[in-house]
């Protein structure tokens, strides 16, 4: 009785992917696997060299970083990143984090010895405004999968900033300036944390963020950006 009602449900209300909105299949969740299999992606978790890194270079406490997919104007991973950051669909974040999550330990990737998963904050204010921090999601994910524990208050967003979009260079630099600050810094200490964000473009906020860690003495930060700017 139980299998005739959802498929009742399933013909009148059908669940479509995300992207394509193509019906869903039995087995695919959220976003097809021709959607899946299409998305950009950036291959850069093989290689411990690679332009993630070369954006965080200069942070001292750096120990690695990587993005799963490629963000450009227009294309699929755009319109995936804005479900999940200004429509509501945080599962997608969720279920994006799991997937990398699994790909890692497939490499055992280092993201793995991680002590802690920190998502990139955001003002008290946004988050009240979007109901949810579309990088927590993300890490929520990861969490689930690697089982390492999630930490949502470490680390505060201090200052609402405008849009890094439209600025370039040193001007974003200086957009995002001091605008964190660590509210744990002694359960930090000594610690490898994975900081995770939405999107890296410049690397100037999530830069930020490592600067207001550094402080703390002997942390490792490593950074997984579920996309990022092609450059």
């Amino acid at each position: 009785m139980k299998k005739i009602l959802i498929s009742l449900i399933n013909l009148f209300y059908p669940n479509l992917c995300r992207l394509c909105k193509r019906v869903l299949i039995e087995g695919e969740t959220a976003v097809c696997l021709d959607c899946l299999y299409h998305l950009p992606r950036t291959g850069y978790q093989n290689y411990a060299d690679n332009p993630v890194v070369h954006l965080l270079i200069d942070r001292q406490a750096l120990e690695a970083a990587t993005a799963l997919y490629y963000y450009e104007q227009g294309g699929q991973v755009q319109k995936l990143v804005h479900l999940i950051k200004y429509h509501g669909h945080k599962e997608l974040g969720y279920q994006f984090g799991r997937q990398a999550a699994r790909e890692w330990r497939e490499a055992d990737h280092p993201f793995q010895k991680a002590d802690f998963i920190v998502p990139l904050p955001l003002h008290a204010k946004k988050q009240r405004r979007r109901g949810y921090n579309q990088s927590e999601w993300i890490a929520r994910g990861i969490a689930e999968e690697t089982k390492i524990p999630l930490l949502t208050t470490a680390i505060r967003r201090d200052v609402m900033t405008e849009s890094q979009t439209r600025l370039k260079g040193y001007n974003r630099w200086l957009n995002v300036k001091d605008i964190f600050s660590v509210t744990e810094p002694e359960r930090l200490a000594g610690k490898h944390i994975l900081l995770v964000d939405d999107v890296i473009t410049s690397g100037s906020t999530v830069g930020a963020c490592m600067d207001a860690l550094s402080a703390i003495p002997g942390i490792r930060i490593s950074v997984f950006a579920l996309t990022m700017a092609a450059q």
